[in-house]
């Protein structure tokens, strides 16, 4: 008993015409407020059928009108009374046989809905007066998150513990609403006028996800470096905001259960910036260096730098130029050997990059396992 569902989908025109007074979300509200009183709309007074009571309390017979990406929230005495997804207009009647609490609104909300309903609800017939508050079922922009000072984490691809200094932001998104008020938003903001922001420096309970979010980063980076379905590589982390979201919001989940106890997760990521350490960046070099003298790339590269000195070496004239050519040409076989693929000359044995690069070209030709590459790869490191 509760919410009588008077029109789904569209509403503003039909409702302004046939319900001269209802409840709905206030005007101005910025793109990140989460949770937040509804206020009347109307002629009488603004109060619709209730004429007596607060801005946010609605009696039998009150309209509200629920927008697109909101959900509808009844509370007496901190109890959950109602929870409607599907936008449309509803009517509150506590004695109608047809009236239902809970609007599941087509797949907007989880089936954690329901779990939080049966768990909260009003025991008995609802009360005649009904606190009334909207909950944003969007994605929540502008969530800042940033390090101070460097975090460590075992990187799979490089094989030992890298350091970064980094910020971004991320979204939010409320997945259940039942769960969020009842076990995260302070009783404070359940009042008329007030607004529950992320955003809000002065928001206490957003400062504590925040702080959560920074402690988690650490973990977010190994599960997203060490996880072989993104290549193992962290210089992917700004180009992936939506699998890094999914590494970010497993981090969270498992030190601080968002979703499971708060009704909350991260959508997506931005990394604004990452900043390695120095001993990360000369790693970050020598595979890079590694990578680019591997297999035909590697060919590739001496091909035409072979070909540039011999450039150069002509430039210069004179018989000291010509026999550098010549002595260039000697070394690859001619001018026209430039067009197949040349043996390099064998690299000296101190050389890292090159013993990387001969133990790369085993495992391509199947002589040694990944496993034994690794291992030659941080040796060769000084790993």
């Amino acid at each position: 008993m509760g919410l009588v569902q008077a029109v789904v989908g569209a509403v503003g025109g039909v409702l302004a015409d046939q319900w001269k007074d209802f409840y709905t979300v206030p005007d101005g509200l910025p793109a990140t407020a989460a949770l937040f009183a509804a206020v009347p709309r109307g002629t009488n007074a603004g109060r619709g059928s209730n004429t007596k009571g607060s801005s946010n309390i609605i009696t039998n017979g009150s309209k509200i009108v629920v927008p697109e990406g909101y959900g509808l929230l009844l509370f007496q005495d901190g109890k959950v009374t109602g929870f409607a997804a599907e936008p449309g207009g509803y009517e509150w009647r506590s004695d109608d046989l047809n009236s239902k609490s809970v609007f599941a609104g087509d797949g907007l909300v989880s089936s954690l809905i329901t779990q939080s309903w049966e768990r909260f609800k009003f025991g008995g017939q609802p009360g005649s007066q009904q606190a009334a508050f909207f909950v944003s079922l969007k994605e929540l922009p502008d969530n800042r998150f940033g390090t101070q000072s460097e975090i460590y984490w075992d990187d799979g691809f490089l094989n030992t513990q890298v350091g970064a200094v980094t910020r971004g932001s991320y979204t939010l998104k409320i997945v259940d609403p039942i769960l969020f008020v009842k076990n995260f938003v302070p009783a404070s903001y359940l009042q008329p006028g007030q607004v529950f922001d992320f955003t809000d420096i002065d928001n206490a309970a957003a400062s504590q996800l925040f702080n959560e979010v920074v402690g988690s980063l650490a973990p977010a980076f190994s599960l997203y470096s060490n996880d072989p379905s993104k290549g193992n590589r962290i210089t992917k982390l700004q180009q992936d905001s939506i699998g890094f979201a999914k590494s970010l919001s497993d981090a969270v989940e498992n030190a601080y259960q968002w979703k499971s106890d708060r009704g909350l997760a991260i959508v997506k990521t931005a990394i604004v910036s990452i900043e390695y350490d120095a001993n990360t960046r000369e790693l970050l070099k020598t595979v890079q260096r590694a990578d680019a003298l591997a297999g035909t790339r590697g060919n590739s590269n001496l091909q035409a730098s072979v070909a540039a000195g011999i450039q150069s070496a002509g430039e210069n004239g004179g018989a000291a130029g010509l026999v550098g050519v010549g002595m260039a040409s000697g070394m690859v076989g001619g001018l026209g050997s430039l067009q197949q693929p040349a043996t390099p000359a064998a690299p000296a044995a101190d050389d890292p990059v090159a013993r990387l690069k001969k133990a790369k070209e085993m495992l391509d030709q199947g002589l040694i396992t990944q496993a034994d590459y690794d291992a030659l790869k941080a040796k060769a490191l000084g790993l």
